[in-house]
């Protein structure tokens, strides 16, 4: 094996490293940071879907009221992030009283 060959292998190491292994444990540093930071009346959405607001905070466990009076236990590890407000207020429904202007009309 030549140098030439062994500082390829090398940068191709190097590539692999930085655009595949960095990157997710980066993601998996935040996704810790998520679960460790839970606290009663964050409202989070499951890895499943669900939506809820977290009502209390035990070790592993987290029981996530869904519904007035519904509560799941869940793993800690089962809560995929926290939802916020600013999506919610950039998604407004469109005025159904004011016809939809025709961008042919100029």
């Amino acid at each position: 094996m030549d140098i030439g060959s062994f500082f390829f292998l090398i940068l191709v190491i190097g590539a692999f490293y930085y655009l595949l292994l960095r990157p997710q444990q980066k993601r998996e540093k935040a996704r810790r940071e998520l679960v460790r930071s839970l606290q009663v009346g964050d409202e989070v959405v499951t890895n499943s879907g669900i939506h809820g607001v977290v009502a209390e905070v035990e070790d592993a466990v987290v029981w996530l009221e869904v519904a007035p009076d519904v509560e799941l236990k869940l793993s800690r590890d089962a809560v995929a992030g926290k939802v916020t407000e600013s999506a919610d207020e950039d998604t407004e429904p469109a005025d159904e009283d004011e016809p939809a202007e025709d961008p042919a009309d100029g």
